[in-house]
């Protein structure tokens, strides 16, 4: 089974908490994104470093894939945030209003001259309408970039948009976004659901994502973790037809058409039932961890 890294849960964590940092090693998240920007208070913000990297350094948060979300280009703490996430070594480092290859490239060398393991990827908020317009240069600018992640609540500010239910003024945004990261051939992680009381609401996003072909959603709150793993996770019947539909294919070889269910089956069925197998397969691996 091909290699495949769940991205259900990215939950935004802010590194200034102790606390938080600590009960992020329990929860049954796949990613977290160990945040020194929106979530940390100016004066705050050099022992956050010094938190988070200490946290992705540590290996004590199991299976997840760790991460550290940095201050964004231009602003006085990012040159020492990359320093310290970089050395540090997190699977990846999050970084805010990527606009272009040129930052990108930017990002990479400092990254690169700080001293960051091969194994450490830029992961790229989209949320401004000129990343999305540039959105396939920018996945393909580097090796190191690994993941869009979408800022759905800059993206409405930059419009001048409004939060509605359905999302339908950022739709062609999110289009946008995931289809440069396909055709990169990186993961999209889609942006947040800000009203954590708001079980209904979140849970249909949730399923929008999917449905649209996103590889998760990032979270605001742990009471949103288990809805998007179940959300992002295949179903037992989808795994079950997956597995029904390669043996169908694997026996009916030279036997000219094939079906499954009554359906037609072909080799692009093929990959989309092996890719649902190689999501379960994860899945499972990351609970077991």
């Amino acid at each position: 089974m091909s290699e495949f890294t769940p991205l259900r849960s990215v939950l935004y964590m802010p590194s200034s908490n102790e606390r938080a940092l600590e009960k992020a090693k329990s929860l049954p998240c796949d990613a977290l994104i160990l945040d020194l920007e929106d979530a940390v208070a100016p004066d705050a913000k050099p022992a956050a470093r010094e938190a988070a990297a200490a946290a992705a350094a540590s290996g004590a948060y199991g299976r997840r894939t760790v991460t550290i979300r940095v201050n964004g280009l231009g602003t006085q703490w990012h040159d020492d945030d990359i320093v310290a996430a970089s050395q540090a070594g997190p699977a990846a480092i999050v970084v805010p209003k990527v606009d272009s290859a040129d930052d990108v490239a930017r990002l990479v060398t400092a990254m690169e001259k700080a001293g960051a393991p091969d194994h450490t990827r830029l992961w790229a908020m989209v949320e401004t309408p000129v990343a999305v317009l540039d959105a396939l240069a920018i996945a393909r600018a580097s090796e190191r970039v690994g993941a869009f992640v979408l800022g759905t609540n800059d993206l409405v500010k930059e419009l001048y948009a409004e939060h509605v239910p359905g999302r339908a003024p950022i739709l062609p945004s999110l289009h946008t976004a995931l289809l440069a990261g396909r055709a990169a051939g990186i993961a999209v992680v889609d942006g947040v659901y800000n009203d954590v009381k708001d079980t209904d609401g979140f849970l249909a996003e949730c399923e929008q994502g999917r449905q649209m072909g996103f590889d998760g959603k990032t979270l605001i709150h742990p009471g949103q973790v288990d809805g998007a793993n179940r959300a992002f996770a295949p179903s037992e019947q989808a795994v079950e037809d997956a597995r029904g539909l390669i043996a169908a294919w694997e026996d009916g070889r030279g036997a000219g058409v094939v079906t499954f269910n009554g359906r037609m089956v072909e080799n692009l069925h093929v990959e989309s039932a092996r890719r649902t197998l190689a999501i379960d397969e994860a899945v499972r691996a990351l609970g077991a961890g």
